[in-house]
């Protein structure tokens, strides 16, 4: 690379549009320079796009004709104004290895579902395995039923872990586990023995997904729209130590970014190929 370049990229997801914007030197050097996450709720996601990337140039003191490559992830095929897009999967591998370092697996929870990756020290995915859409091991599921116990998203962490005695959803289906929920709320069982127990239902799922995928040691790190789940990573880890499975699970303050930071890593990457190609076509 014969000079710095800017790339910015942009992950779509079902609950939330997330943008970053890095610098990436002549050595090859990353630096992190700009970031926005916006809240979907009901909002057009092409325009939450466009305002993602008008705001991470506005902090980083950039104009559009400084971007080298706009990199989109997730549902972001759509985005006019884009450069290229990337595959979800290879996003956040790259860009949960980014977060860290040492990081051999990615388990990814977003709104519609959760996946576990495993990927190799450059962030290459070597395997991975995801739930169903209709899963109850996903953030839209924890979503309502927090909603239908009167409790925040932000609280749901904390209440779980204070948890007496668990009642674990046992329905796959987030429909008939909704129903379960019910009939415990019914049961007079309480909001966090609820909570815990839906979080052990969902941490069991990740277990078993991270075991099909052949992840047996190391740190797998959570990304997506749950990973700054307080409860559900201290369900992961109670259940890794159940199943005897030696991975340590950890999450990072801008996990949910991860999709995003990878787009725009693979964004540097393939503009750099890009420029190589034109160099050597005009050679020849």
């Amino acid at each position: 690379m014969s000079k710095s370049i800017h790339t910015i990229g942009i992950d779509i997801g079902s609950g939330a549009v997330k943008t970053a914007l890095f610098r990436i030197d002549a050595d090859g050097t990353p630096h992190w320079l700009a970031k926005r996450v916006e809240r979907i709720r009901r909002r057009d996601p092409m325009t939450l796009a466009r305002e993602g990337y008008e705001g991470v140039l506005e902090d980083a003191g950039l104009k559009p004709e400084d971007i080298d490559y706009i990199a989109t992830t997730g549902e972001g095929e759509n985005v006019k104004f884009s450069t290229g897009h990337f595959y979800s999967m290879t996003t956040h591998a790259r860009g949960g290895l980014f977060l860290d370092p040492e990081a051999r697996a990615v388990v990814d929870i977003g709104a519609l579902n959760g996946r576990a990756i495993s990927v190799d020290e450059r962030g290459k995915v070597l395997q991975y395995k995801m739930t169903s859409q209709c899963a109850s091991g996903s953030g839209q599921f924890l979503e309502n039923i927090a909603r239908y116990l009167g409790v925040a998203i932000e609280e749901i962490g904390s209440i779980s872990q204070s948890s007496k005695d668990p009642e674990k959803v046992s329905s796959i289906c987030a429909v008939l586990a909704e129903t379960d929920v019910i009939n415990m709320v019914s049961r007079a069982i309480s909001t966090p023995d609820i909570l815990k127990g839906i979080h052990l239902s969902m941490a069991s799922r990740i277990v078993k997904l991270l075991k099909v995928t052949g992840v047996k040691g190391g740190v797998a790190l959570m990304t997506g729209g749950l990973a700054l789940d307080t409860g559900l990573l201290a369900a992961i880890q109670e259940e890794m130590a159940n199943e005897k499975v030696a991975v340590t699970v950890r999450s990072h303050p801008d996990s949910i970014l991860a999709g995003a930071i990878g787009a725009a890593l693979w964004g540097a990457y393939r503009h750099q190929k890009l420029q190589e190609l034109e160099s050597a076509a005009v050679a020849a």
